[in-house]
């Protein structure tokens, strides 16, 4: 069989694997060359998120060949204002680079490719480009479906302006989202939630759901550490609803808990955490910041909380603790995607009072979190087992190109 020739354009570098999006990336990066196929990515740079190649194993870009461009996506008065007078997306417009065009049409002239990945929506106006160059299939991995976010978010703003500018963007990029959606060959959603969505929004193209997965080598039962008196919570917080999630729960739901159980803490943990969250004195809660280990800090600490408001797609911090075997408490929003069962591989709260609930839980019956972290690891090895995963992937992408 003929190796297959796959270019991955990633909105941000895959390696190293720091967060939730560049973890679902690098996770397929590592799919396909353990399925012998050749893997070429081209990744964005930008000052949010910035990756020196001098940091990136010589071993991996020699098997990726990646190269980056740096891309400005700062946030520019001038230019929002000028998408909103011409009711166009500014979340899109941000990713146009004439830098990265010029990269990619030399790579499209440089060597064929059967499959262009686009992981994420924002590498999508580059497809008439690529059409231009090139005849591979096009697919479009969306992480997430992208208005979402911004809606919800709108949605729970308490500043009317605020609230009122992001729903005008949430709808410009609703718009471009489900228009471009059926410019591509294929769409690869995370969750079946997401399918679903594409598929009752006049999306037409042929849609697959590829789960995100996991090193089938490294699910493993974690108990909670014996006698362990904390709660903790880990996750980007340049990415806004984790951010507004974080400050919910801390305002509105840790009150309650504390006055319940004045001994329990609550470890919060994440890369570019705001400094005043640091500076605000909440009892029994300890700031900890970007730890150097992720996976070590799961293991190390209690029950994973994940108190989402807004935010779409999968929650890849849930599934690498549900992985290690983690008791997880999160709020519905917080599970979408994700299909395990509430009370038996993960809980579910979404107020203050079953927050509490499932923490009586915990401290009256242990052995209740123990058994739903077992269920929480054996879900993940039926349904984000990588060895599983590659072969739909790279059946989906034999059918495009039949």
């Amino acid at each position: 069989m003929e190796m297959m020739k796959v270019l991955q354009l990633c909105n941000k570098s895959p390696f190293p694997p720091r967060e939730g999006g560049p973890i679902a990336m690098h996770a397929v990066t590592q799919m396909l060359l353990e399925k012998d196929c050749k893997v070429k990515i081209l990744a964005v740079n930008t000052e949010k998120y910035f990756v020196n190649e001098k940091d990136v194993p010589e071993d991996y870009r020699k098997r990726t060949s990646i190269e980056w461009v740096f891309v400005d996506t700062r946030l520019k008065m001038w230019n929002a204002l000028k998408c909103l007078l011409t009711n166009t997306s500014y979340h899109i417009q941000r990713f146009i680079s004439e830098d990265f065009e010029r990269k990619l049409k030399n790579i499209l002239t440089e060597e064929e490719y059967d499959i262009i990945q686009m992981e994420s929506l924002f590498l999508t106006p580059y497809i008439s480009l690529i059409r231009k160059y090139s005849k591979a299939k096009i697919i479009l991995r969306a992480h997430n479906v992208e208005h979402k976010v911004w809606e919800r978010t709108a949605l729970h703003s308490k500043n009317i302006f605020k609230k009122i500018y992001l729903k005008i963007l949430s709808e410009q990029l609703k718009i471009y989202e489900l228009e471009v959606s059926n410019c591509v060959d294929g769409i690869e959603t995370l969750s079946n939630v997401d399918r679903a969505y594409f598929l009752t929004h006049g999306v037409n193209v042929p849609i697959t759901n590829i789960p995100f997965g996991v090193d089938a080598n490294r699910i493993q039962f974690n108990s909670i550490p014996f006698n362990a008196q904390n709660i903790f919570f880990i996750g980007s917080m340049n990415w806004m609803p984790n951010k507004e999630g974080l400050e919910w729960f801390l305002t509105k739901i840790w009150t309650h808990i504390h006055d319940a159980y004045p001994q329990l803490t609550f470890r919060v943990a994440g890369r570019h955490m705001p400094a005043k969250l640091k500076e605000r004195a909440y009892p029994n809660v300890e700031i900890i910041g970007e730890v150097s280990d992720a996976e070590q800090f799961m293991k190390d600490n209690g029950i994973l909380i994940v108190p989402l408001l807004s935010g779409s797609g999968v929650r890849i911090k849930i599934i690498e603790a549900m992985m290690l075997g983690k008791a997880v408490i999160t709020t519905s929003i917080g599970l979408e995607g994700i299909d395990a069962i509430d009370h038996h591989s993960v809980m579910i709260a979404n107020t203050h009072e079953e927050f509490l609930t499932c923490l009586e839980e915990y401290f009256t019956n242990p052995e209740k979190f123990t058994y739903i972290g077992k269920n929480a690891a054996e879900f993940i090895r039926l349904h984000h087992n990588n060895q599983l995963i590659a072969d739909k992937l790279l059946s989906f992408y034999k059918r495009l190109q039949e």
